[in-house]
């Protein structure tokens, strides 16, 4: 099943695509949240499609709002793939690097992406998004970890370069945080259901031309590691999206331009589907 959630910014509501058919879920939750999530919320649905008890809607036509509300974090890997790290002249890190973006980046995956006032160096990061399902602090090892992952989506962790590494004052997030910079979704696929987060196809597009092309196999640090390793540092609670990194092939690497005003961005993950986001600039 595919937890998706359709309508105007604000007014999503909440729905489930199973097997060719997309059904209403607001008689279970007003919303997709982390509370809803932690209370055995993916559960209920997937009894409710068993017992045939949802009622269908058409969803053509209607935006797609990011899979999960405005989550309490939005907590980031870095130079996750060691291709990547090559790129942006460094070496792959020991220990995983993180960084935090607002929660107030995430919008649809469809929606506009908003270049700010002065931004010069706006780039695109296609990344397995991980949706965190209950409560982890302190595990005890890498093992636990996926039963803290309530599912798994794409994000888009939209930067700009020069505010990240040349203004940065020694901190990713100023380059990071900008209003849009977080396109997410279109589905939260549920953990139970995307059996192995290590093994899917990870690929992105700039105006139809080909940027990254990857696997998640690549990874330095694995879901499990990372969830585990976060949760060693802060507590992650439900609902919180971790950004898992990305692979080679964005702007940084000198190969490609920055993005500009009318740029089209695509990003597609195996299983999880695929999002597509225009540049716009933003009003001063």
């Amino acid at each position: 099943m595919e937890l998706i959630r359709l309508g105007e910014p604000g007014h999503e509501r909440p729905a489930v695509r199973h097997e060719g058919t997309t059904f209403d879920l607001s008689g279970l939750t007003t919303d997709l949240t982390g509370d809803f999530i932690a209370d055995g919320g993916l559960d209920r649905v997937r009894a409710a499609l068993s017992a045939g008890t949802l009622s269908t809607i058409d969803e053509s036509g209607q935006r797609i709002g990011a899979p999960v509300t405005r989550p309490g974090a939005v907590i980031c890997i870095g130079q996750n793939y060691a291709a990547h790290a090559a790129e942006s002249g460094g070496t792959p890190p020991e220990y995983p690097i993180i960084f935090f973006k607002h929660p107030n980046t995430i919008v649809g995956p469809n929606d506009d992406v908003l270049i700010p006032p002065g931004a010069t160096k706006v780039d695109w990061e296609v990344e397995l998004t991980v949706v965190i399902g209950k409560t982890a602090r302190y595990l005890s090892s890498p093992e636990q970890a996926l039963d803290h992952v309530a599912g798994y989506t794409i994000g888009n962790d939209v930067s700009e370069r020069a505010w990240q590494s040349e203004i940065s004052g020694g901190q990713w997030s100023k380059g990071k945080s900008a209003e849009t910079f977080n396109p997410l979704g279109p589905v939260l696929v549920p953990a139970a259901d995307l059996r192995d987060p290590q093994k899917l196809g990870i690929r992105s597009w700039v105006n139809g031309e080909p940027r990254q092309n990857s696997s998640t196999a690549d990874m330095i640090f694995p879901v499990a590691r990372l969830i585990h390793e976060l949760s060693q540092h802060l507590v992650l609670e439900p609902g919180d999206v971790v950004n898992t990194g990305t692979p080679e092939g964005v702007a940084l690497s000198g190969r490609f331009p920055f993005l500009k005003a009318g740029d089209v961005m695509e990003l597609e993950i195996d299983g999880l589907g695929r999002q597509r986001s225009v540049l716009r600039a933003a009003d001063g």
